[in-house]
């Protein structure tokens, strides 16, 4: 059986309920996991006052702020990792971003600025938090990150996000080739498209659902839910002997060739 009491595990990314990395942190308290969660702090603190509401029924014992563009944030999140836990079994890394303009029009005009930022943000930060997870993963640990088909194969209005995501699945494998010496494994979802607040930025993206559910095998997408358990499922013992993987939780629809 999949049980997870006992581990720790940090999951980043949570904006609202309709988050994938929500999906996650349901699953991987269900499973028995000690929670620590992070958020995007702003001026206003609305976004530490929603997700705070939102992840109260997980009762993480740690709920920090962490802007992967703040070094001092990450230094901090991990020092409090260290001192309250001692140890650090599981990462969720569910961040990604690009500017709105870089993900429609031409290819060929996206800013040096927005390139940067979309690869920062989405790519370098898997890079950051695992070399700060590192240390601290002392008994082994899961490193779970999220990609998309757009990182393989060409998709409408996802442009620069697309090069991040191809990034990211690089940095999958040489994180895993890194770390797996320590029992470190990481690993990637691709998760078909979900309708978050993060998609919501893409172009078209009730369209690409929609296409998805009348072309994928199982002929639907998939649900915040279903990419929790298979997160959950990677940061298990059951998954033990797996590493530098891209697990396709899309309903199937990465194998179809016409569509």
């Amino acid at each position: 059986m999949l049980n997870l009491t006992g581990k720790n595990a940090l999951v980043t990314g949570i904006a609202n309920n309709r988050s994938i990395a929500w999906g996650i942190a349901q699953q991987l308290h269900e499973a028995g996991a000690n929670l620590g969660i992070t958020y995007l702090p702003d001026e206003k603190g609305r976004m530490e006052k929603k997700v705070a509401e939102l992840v109260e029924p997980l009762n993480p014992s740690l709920f920090l702020p962490c802007d992967v563009q703040n070094e001092a944030q990450i230094q901090s999140t991990f020092e409090t990792i260290a001192e309250k836990w001692g140890k650090l079994d599981i990462l969720i890394h569910c961040l990604a971003f690009a500017k709105k303009d870089d993900l429609s029009g031409d290819f060929s005009k996206t800013t040096k600025e927005g390139f940067s930022l979309a690869l920062e943000i989405s790519a370098y930060s898997l890079i950051q938090l695992s070399g700060a997870a590192k240390p601290l993963m002392t008994e082994g640990g899961s490193i779970v990150t999220l990609t998309y088909l757009g990182g393989v194969k060409v998709i409408p209005n996802y442009n620069v996000m697309g090069i991040a995501k191809a990034a990211l699945e690089m940095n999958v494998r040489y994180l895993a080739a890194e770390l797996g010496p320590q029992n470190i494994r990481v690993n990637a979802i691709s998760a078909g498209p979900i309708r978050t607040l993060a998609s919501s930025a893409v172009g078209g993206i009730l369209d690409m659902i929609h296409h998805v559910e009348e072309v994928a095998p199982l002929r639907r997408t998939v649900t915040q839910t279903e990419v929790g358990n298979a997160a959950a499922f990677l940061c298990s013992d059951l998954s033990s002997g797996i590493t530098g993987q891209i697990l396709y939780v899309d309903a199937g629809y990465e194998i179809m060739g016409m569509g």
